[in-house]
């Protein structure tokens, strides 16, 4: 049984020159599949050609929140349904609002994230929702565009409060982990995390950033989401090979244009 990252960002300059030795190093700690994950709509085309790289990693297209200034005004519902049809798109965005930074004005943040979710709706695609210091804001859009009609999709990196993992649960979203939870500060995380249902969770990288504890401060890469595996297996109290086996099959439900390697 293989993992799989389910939110890296390989097209990051971070990466440049290493990515035949980081995309080894993953198949060798057990890693058997990736989605690369699109912040910029005019980068896509980078993006994409990675996924088509090499097999069983594939893209997303989306604009990340924080670029909503910039390219928000590209990322229109025909924009993103189009680039949704090639093969290699299994999911849309990132997506989502970020109040704690807030890179982009807020109005153009939530505009961004209603024609993102209106492709999800469109494509069946599953929305990947970044989310930070909007919880609320992100729980009523994310309601109120379900009930003009069903979509699919997760909370990414997920590091908030029980309020938003409920409100996501409650539409059918899955939850993903990433290294945060290795975190010696993040305890009140970890006990979000023991409550919540195994069979909607799933596992990534977030890489380059956010490396899990024992790779702290170091350039997080896919291989080590096999230390978010390990942490995860001793929360929800089940052995690797089971914890594997479940954030995997989850993936796959949810991604479900993604084929499973025989």
């Amino acid at each position: 049984m293989f993992m799989v990252d389910s939110h890296c960002h390989l097209d990051f300059r971070d990466f440049e020159g290493e990515l035949d030795d980081v995309v080894g190093r993953a198949r060798d700690a057990g890693v058997g599949a990736m989605v690369t994950i699109c912040t910029h709509l005019s980068r896509f085309d980078r993006v994409r050609a990675i996924a088509e790289r090499y097999d069983n990693i594939w893209c997303s297209a989306g604009v990340h929140p924080h670029e909503a200034d910039g390219e928000g005004e590209a990322a229109t519902v025909e924009a993103l349904v189009a680039l949704a049809a090639d093969p290699l798109v299994v999911g849309i965005g990132e997506t989502g609002l970020d109040f704690y930074y807030e890179h982009s004005a807020r109005e153009r943040q939530l505009a961004s994230f209603r024609n993102h979710i209106i492709a999800a709706r469109e494509t069946g695609l599953p929305l990947i929702v970044h989310t930070r210091d909007a919880d609320k804001e992100t729980a009523e859009i994310l309601a109120e565009e379900y009930a003009k009609g069903p979509f699919t999709g997760l909370i990414h990196c997920f590091s908030t409060s029980s309020y938003m993992a409920e409100k996501a649960l409650e539409i059918g979203f899955y939850i993903s982990l990433s290294g945060i939870i290795t975190f010696k500060a993040a305890e009140e995380l970890r006990e979000t995390v023991r409550t919540l249902p195994l069979d909607r969770l799933l596992i990534e990288t977030d890489a380059p950033y956010l490396a899990p504890v024992p790779k702290r401060g170091k350039r997080n890469e896919p291989s080590f989401v096999a230390h978010t595996g390990a942490m995860l297996a001793e929360l929800k109290q089940v052995g690797m090979d089971e914890l594997a086996r479940a954030t995997t099959d989850n993936f796959f439900r949810i991604f479900a244009k993604a084929e499973r390697p025989g």
